[in-house]
């Protein structure tokens, strides 16, 4: 897995730590309300899945609310 030092990713590793979770994804929405996400995967290929399931939820709120 590359390490990746975003404050974001390195609230989802911590989550995922705590909870012993190998995949945690976050989704939030910002001051200027718009959507953003975090996602962590504890292998490369678990960050790679976590990605992809991340970017299916976010195409599909970004669809439903626009």
């Amino acid at each position: 897995m590359a390490f990746n030092p975003s404050p974001q990713v390195k609230y989802a590793r911590d989550f995922a730590t705590k909870f012993k979770k190998t995949e945690v994804i976050i989704l939030s929405i910002n001051e200027n309300l718009e959507l953003e996400y975090a996602s962590y995967g504890k292998t490369k290929e678990l960050c790679a899945d976590a990605k992809k399931i991340a970017d299916i939820a976010f195409d599909a709120i970004i669809k439903e609310f626009t």
